[in-house]
Order: structure tokens, then C-alpha cells, then sequence
């Protein structure tokens, strides 16, 4: 057996973890593991560092938490191997988790390991390669797939302790709020006037407590090698019992973005065309599936979900500062704060998203900021 010289020991390294220690580890303590040469960390993601792991006995994916001072309840790794657990018998797919470290020793910090899926992963949502008629059902899979998440009975997964059943909104709010002093690294007047926007107008708790994953988007799914079937939803570490419709309203706010390496969103892309579904579209199937006649107060749900990835990035722009950040893009994305900031407001004040009143929406929003 070689270990390749560029993945050696040196725990708490940006790109590289202890792989001779690892090699020794990981027999004990999985299944028919042996023979690790080289841990390669992938590309893409903010939070936790994920690495490829090639061994003898074939392929398998290590998450962990990054190195040095952390915000708060962030990169719960163990929360993350617990709920993959939890979803091995139910119709979500996923990686399947197969051990979990709790000791620093080892690589640095705490890890699990899950199995490598092979298959594929979009960065660009507006897929390019795609025939429009596997777009729309690509689509109609991922919104299939968020669907069963939310499905998903908490009693029977052992899920019903995973989060609060009650005011999600309210303590979602205070605790983005306190990740986002916690990291703030300026002042943005925009950011302020969102905050109390949705304080004024938090809504009443209307009972529905599901699975939210917290980062559903494209790229945090595993593809089918040739089909448009979902085989991983990857990437769970902000999941937690909540409102369903903050996993709608946040895929909506990603595809409001512009295209591009940071925000790959959809603005300014012909969907129907395409063969992508508008957030109409989308929002009504999402609808059908669950059972539901419509959604009030969307613009409150889209407002939150501007203000959360605002402070998700924040942290991420604070911990490029810090020299810990699990990304080279990591100070790029301190730049989106403000600019989600004010796209959050003005969905905040657009009360009918299927209109295109601007002039209206403008003067609503300068009466606003004037107000404040």
C-alpha cells in the first residue's frame, strides 16, 4: 500500500487530514475497510469540509468539522450522522452513514464517513447540457424529492426530538440574527431594515412541523448517471424540524439570482422555454404533492429566506477573515451580504410576486427605508 505524500499527516490543514492515521482508524472501526492511499477534498462548499477517500476496498465520502473558532451551534457533524441514520428506511434517498468519530485525535476535528454514491452533480441550475425535456424532469424529481422530505413521519424516524415543534420562525429569526452579529464584519443599513421587517411582520405559527433540509438546491443532489433520477440529497448540516416552506421559499430565492461561480441562479433565463418550471409552476406541483390549496404570506417566507443566506454568508465571509474558511471563494460571498439584503426587502414589499407593478414596488420600498 502507498499514502500519497500530498495527503500526509497534518491535522487542522485547509486541504489535507491526517490519512496515515486515518488508514489505521477506519479498519477498526468499519466493515470491510482497508488499504486508504489519499484523501482529496472536494471542491465547492462553505461549511463542512468534505473529502473523496481511495482505498483498496473502493470509495467513501468524509465530512467533518472545519478547524479553529466556530459560531455557535454550527457544523454539528454529529447531528448530521444522526439524522442519516434516521433516514436510512424512509424514501429519501441519501448516503448511507457508516461510522462516526467524535475523537479530535485522529484527523483534528470530529468526522463521519458515509458510502461514496457515484452519479452526478450540477453546479449550474440552468443545465446547460440538458434537453429541455430533461429539464422539466429533473425539475419534477427535485420536487418530488423535497416533497418526501417533508413527508417524512418524524414519530416513526426517531426525528420528532431532532428540532423545536413550535415557533420556528421566531427562533430561526433570533438565531440567524445572532450569527450574523457574531460574524458581522461592517454595517449595512439594508440588512438592519430586513431584520425588522420580519420581526414586524413574523407570522402567526399555522402547525406545520416537518423535516427542512436548509439547503435544498441542485447542487446539494447526487444525479443518476444518465437518468433524471435523485440518488444522495447531500449536505444536511443546517436541517432541523420546521416550516416546510422555508426549504420552497429558499429555492425560489436562489433561482432569483444572477448566473455566475457564486450565486448560479436563474435571472434572466427564459424557463418556460428551457424547460424549466417558473416558481408558479413549481410552487403549485410542490403543492399538489403535499395536499395543500395555496400559500399566504409568501413574501414573509421569501424575506426570511434573503435575511438567512445573507447571515449564512456573513459567517462564511467572517471565516475567510479568520483564515478557516472551507472555501477559496469564501471572501467573494461577503460581497452578496448587502446585495441579499436588498433583494430580501424588496420581496418583502412585493406582496403579489405573479405582478410586475416596479414602479409600485419602488415607491413602497422608499417609503420604507424613509419610515425606518
Amino acid at each position: 500500500m502507498t499514502i500519497r505524500e500530498d495527503a500526509d499527516d497534518c491535522p487542522n490543514s485547509e486541504t489535507r487530514i491526517g490519512v496515515r492515521r486515518l488508514a489505521k482508524y477506519l479498519p477498526l472501526h468499519i466493515d470491510g475497510f482497508w488499504g486508504l492511499t489519499s484523501a482529496r477534498k472536494f471542491e465547492g462548499g462553505q461549511s463542512n469540509p468534505t473529502y473523496l477517500l481511495d482505498a483498496g476496498s473502493g470509495r467513501y465520502v468524509l465530512r467533518s468539522k472545519p478547524p479553529g473558532d466556530l459560531l455557535g451551534s454550527a457544523h454539528a457533524i454529529d447531528r448530521e450522522y444522526r439524522l442519516l441514520e434516521s433516514l436510512k428506511p424512509t424514501d429519501v434517498p441519501i448516503s448511507k452513514p457508516l461510522h462516526y468519530c467524535s475523537d479530535p485525535w485522529v484527523i483534528g476535528s470530529e468526522f463521519y464517513v458515509m458510502e461514496y454514491v457515484q452519479g452526478r452533480i450540477f453546479w449550474n441550475q440552468a443545465l446547460p447540457d440538458q434537453s429541455s425535456i430533461e429539464r422539466r424532469k429533473m425539475f419534477d424529481e427535485m420536487n418530488r424529492c423535497l416533497a418526501a422530505i417533508h413527508s417524512v413521519d418524524l414519530v416513526k424516524a426517531g426525528l420528532e426530538d431532532f428540532g423545536h415543534s413550535t415557533e420556528y420562525y421566531p427562533r430561526q429569526l433570533s438565531r440567524w440574527i445572532r450569527q450574523y452579529r457574531d460574524s458581522q464584519t461592517a454595517f449595512y443599513a439594508d440588512i438592519e431594515f430586513l431584520i425588522n421587517w420580519i420581526k414586524e411582520n413574523m407570522i402567526v405559527d399555522d402547525g406545520r412541523l416537518t423535516l427542512v433540509h436548509g439547503d435544498y438546491r441542485m447542487d446539494n443532489l447526487i444525479w443518476h448517471p444518465t437518468k433524471p433520477e435523485i440518488l444522495a440529497v447531500i449536505d444536511w448540516e443546517l436541517s432541523t424540524l420546521g416550516h416546510p416552506l422555508a426549504d420552497l421559499a429558499y429555492q425560489s430565492m436562489v433561482w432569483s439570482q444572477e448566473p455566475g461561480k457564486l450565486s448560479r441562479g436563474l435571472a434572466g433565463i427564459e424557463r418556460i422555454t428551457c424547460g424549466i418550471p417558473t416558481d408558479e409552476q413549481y410552487v403549485q406541483a410542490y403543492c399538489r404533492r403535499m395536499g395543500i390549496d395555496g400559500i399566504e404570506n409568501w413574501n414573509f417566507h421569501l424575506a426570511f429566506a434573503y435575511f438567512r443566506v445573507a447571515a449564512i454568508l456573513q459567517g462564511v465571509a467572517k471565516r475567510a477573515e479568520q483564515g478557516n474558511a472551507s472555501s477559496y471563494q469564501a471572501k467573494e460571498y461577503g460581497k452578496l451580504v448587502p446585495v441579499l439584503a436588498r433583494q430580501g426587502l424588496e420581496a418583502a414589499l412585493d406582496a403579489d410576486r405573479s405582478t410586475d407593478d416596479t414602479v409600485g414596488r419602488k415607491a413602497a420600498f422608499g417609503e420604507f427605508l424613509m419610515a425606518s
